[in-house]
């Protein structure tokens, strides 16, 4: 699909999973969405017929960056990371980490599993999506860390390969090669050599973000299906139904 030069933006429907695959048309993903212009506006209203929106971002980068308004979209904001005072995914987290970046984002990972004002917003979002079954397009700043693992979950609950699962995780180092290169030029004569290698150390995905955020859930719930019930308490008939609405038999 084209992308109109959205960020990070991509449909991860036609995935393969269990008994066929994810339907295209219902979860796009992306970095943030502020000041598009005019062809964005459209593609995402007509091209995609986008009904909800879901804002993963805190309160600092919403102000800072809003949301460009689609028309006809519901808004949902939900900071995932609230409950944290610094994280590793926004952008003033990049920076604010000291030459500690790699384990301040294994510790964002942590956060994204565990901290209540995340379970709390994947929560809603995953509720708002199976009773709406609409097309959503849901969001954060770079729409790696907060955005990667939402996708994460909903490719597992599909039915997808961890190596399906992974492969559109890593996609985003390919897809933010510009927008990332945008930044670091930006940041060039306004930080020191410490803080702009943070930034482009933080600005890609590594696998052993997932990971932990895998053996996270593991440590704590016990399994993926003891995250879904016990962490973002959904019902027990979730998967099933999530399955039966966005599952297509190949």
């Amino acid at each position: 699909m084209n992308d109109k030069g959205i960020a990070n933006f991509r449909d991860i429907g036609d995935t393969v999973v269990a008994g066929g695959y994810l339907k295209p048309g219902y979860f796009y993903r992306s970095g943030e969405i502020s000041s598009l212009n005019s062809q964005q506006i459209s593609f995402l209203k007509n091209d995609c017929q986008l009904d909800s929106i879901f804002d993963f971002r805190n309160q600092n980068e919403v102000a800072k960056d809003p949301d460009t308004k689609i028309p006809g979209t519901r808004y949902f904001k939900d900071d995932i990371l609230a409950d944290q005072t610094t994280n590793g995914a926004s952008l003033a987290g990049m920076f604010a980490n000291g030459g500690h970046i790699r384990d301040a984002m294994l510790k964002t990972y942590e956060q994204i599993v565990l901290s209540d004002s995340a379970q709390a917003g994947y929560r809603e979002f995953f509720n708002e999506i199976i009773q709406s079954r609409k097309p959503t397009l849901f969001h954060c700043f770079a729409g790696k860390d907060r955005t990667g693992f939402a996708a994460a979950v909903i490719l597992k609950m599909a039915g997808a390969s961890d190596e399906a699962i992974m492969k559109d995780y890593l996609l985003t180092n390919e897809l933010r090669k510009a927008a990332n290169a945008k930044l670091l030029e930006q940041f060039k004569q306004e930080v020191n050599e410490q803080q702009l290698h943070n930034l482009s150390v933080a600005l890609v995905v590594d696998q052993d973000y997932l990971l932990h955020a895998e053996e996270t859930i593991k440590q704590n719930f016990g399994s993926f299906e003891g995250y879904l019930k016990s962490g973002l308490k959904l019902d027990d008939g979730y998967v099933n139904e999530f399955r039966h609405a966005f599952v297509a038999a190949k």
